[in-house]
This record gives structure tokens, C-alpha cells and sequence, in this order.
């Protein structure tokens, strides 16, 4: 049912682009409703940080996006509905790479299967290219190998790869490097890492560094999930220097309402934050609806 590593659901990376070669400035839709069209999209090869309290529609956007994003290629005329009349003209991605650091590809299926509309599960692994990490991350913990699947023993060392030790980080640079080049990326999520004993943060940021270097080349997008406030301040405000956009998460309450509602706040993003007209400049109240995803339904001045 789900996509696999035999799955080709990325394109070939030989293959011609779907919209022509990436030029200086061109620019990917989210495929959020109503964001696109006040932002003009993102700018392609950006490594953007979605980050958030937790549950506040970092995942959500990331889902809805790779899931719009696909549809041009699978149903045209809904996935303009989704732009919402954004001007473009657009790049897209060729592929979704969905690269999860702890759970398997069965967890976030059917937490995505039991959120959205059917649809939108079955377009996603139709596009994407599944990679679990968890083996590598749980090597060398308490955590039993029958948990994670690991195929040694779990206080073996792990193997050494081109003379360094080999662990989550170093696998996902080897994902990235080799799928990296003109698809969606989502990494889920540097919480992970950041909290996993052995790993130095310091490594993680100079890998953030060198991915957004890279990233320009690649010439798609890469989504980061980070949950606010689980690594010390010192280290959230070194990773959000160290990425091309910050697109940030909170449950907020009006004074008018009794329930909580989500709210989008675009922290930082040069390119974006420019083109975003004066009056729209604020936050972005969020509802996510099973057959349309995540969709922006007001804006409020801060």
C-alpha cells in the first residue's frame, strides 16, 4: 500500500525538469491556499524551518503543500483551485522525499490517513520516496532492535563509512545528496537529533549550513520540522540563522473565543517578507479541513 525505496515515485534525476531549468529567482508555490497569493511563493532551493509548539500545523503545512504540489501532475484543475489565483509563473518539484528520523513509514501514513482525506494519503506515497532512519538512530541505545528493526545487535558499533562513524546524521546527508536535486524534501524532524544523546548540536548545525548552501543548486525545497522550545535558546536561535526561512507555529486565543485557534507567522524569509504587502503583514489564523488541508482564513494584524 505504501511507497518503498523500489518505488519509483521520485523522477529520474536524469530526466528534464517539469518546468524548465531553475533561473535566479524562480519561485515554488506552497500550495496552501490563500498564502501563495500574498506571498508569492518561495524561493526555489530554499531550505525553509517549520517551527512550532507542538500539534500548531507545522506537519499540516508540510503535508498539504507536498500534496498540492503533486496534484499538478495528477489533477491540474484542483491543484489550481488550490493557488488560490497566486500570480506565479512557478517551479515545481519533481518528487516529494519524505525522511523520517524515528517512525516508520506505516506511523506517518496513517497519522496523515487519519487526518486528511483519503486522497490526500494515496496522492503522497504515489509521489514520494520513503526513508526511515530509525535504524540508524536507535543503534547503540536502550531501545530493543525489535523496535527500531535493527539488523544487529543492538550494542554492536555501528559500521564506519569513508572513515567517519556512521549515524542519523551522516545517513541523511547520504539521502540528500543523492535525492536531493529538484524535489520537496521533508526531514521530520530535527527535534529528533537535537535531542539524541552522542549527537553534538554543533554537528547539526554545520550539516544546516552546508544543506543551505547546497540547497541552491538542488534548486527544490526542504521542509525542517523543529518543535519549539525542546532544544536550549542558544540552539534554536543558531538554527534559525543557519536557514533561509522561518515559518513559525503557535496556538493562539482571541479574547473573543473561547477555543484556541492555529496561527502562522512568517519570522523570517528575506525574499518573502518583501514582496508580503504592508497591510497583509501579520499572522496567518490556520484551519485544517480533512478535504482541502491546511488553509489560511484570515489575517491578523500583530
Amino acid at each position: 500500500m505504501l511507497n518503498s525505496a523500489t518505488n519509483p515515485a521520485v523522477p529520474d534525476p536524469a530526466a528534464p525538469p517539469a518546468t524548465g531549468t531553475r533561473d535566479r529567482g524562480s519561485t515554488i508555490p506552497t500550495g496552501v491556499p490563500d498564502f501563495d497569493s500574498i506571498t508569492g511563493g518561495l524561493p526555489a532551493g530554499s531550505v525553509v524551518l517549520l517551527w512550532g509548539e507542538a500539534g500548531a500545523g507545522a506537519v499540516e503545512f508540510a503535508v498539504t503543500s507536498a500534496v498540492h504540489l503533486m496534484l499538478r501532475y495528477d489533477d491540474p484543475e484542483r491543484h489550481r483551485r488550490f493557488l488560490g489565483g497566486a500570480p506565479g509563473p512557478f517551479a515545481y518539484p519533481r518528487g516529494v522525499v519524505y525522511v523520517s528520523v524515528t517512525r516508520s513509514e506505516h506511523q506517518v501514513f496513517s497519522e496523515i490517513e487519519s487526518a486528511f482525506d483519503p486522497s490526500y494519503a494515496r496522492t503522497l506515497a504515489d509521489h514520494t520516496r520513503f526513508e526511515d532512519l530509525s535504524t540508524d538512530y536507535f543503534q547503540d541505545t536502550a531501545v530493543p532492535g525489535a523496535w527500531a528493526s535493527l539488523d544487529r545487535p543492538l550494542l554492536q558499533s555501528a559500521p564506519v563509512a569513508r572513515g567517519l562513524p556512521r549515524g542519523p546524521v551522516r545517513r541523511l546527508v547520504e539521502i540528500l545528496d543523492r535525492d536531493g536535486p529538484q524535489n520537496l524534501i521533508l526531514v521530520d524532524s530535527l527535534t529528533d537529533l537535537l535531542v539524541r544523546p552522542g549527537i553534538d548540536p554543533m554537528e547539526i548545525l554545520t550539516f544546516l549550513k552546508g544543506l543551505r548552501r547546497q540547497a541552491k543548486q538542488w534548486g527544490g525545497l526542504v521542509y525542517l520540522f523543529l518543535t519549539r522550545g525542546v532544544a536550549p535558546p542558544s540552539t534554536e536561535l543558531a538554527v534559525v540563522d543557519s536557514v533561509d526561512g522561518v515559518l513559525s507555529f503557535r496556538w493562539s486565543v482571541s479574547p473573543t473565543l473561547t477555543q484556541r485557534r492555529r496561527a502562522l507567522l512568517v519570522e523570517k524569509f528575506l525574499p518573502v517578507l518583501a514582496r508580503i504587502p504592508e497591510d497583509r503583514q501579520g499572522r496567518f489564523v490556520l484551519r485544517l479541513d480533512p478535504g482541502t488541508g491546511l488553509v489560511t482564513t484570515q489575517h491578523e494584524r500583530i
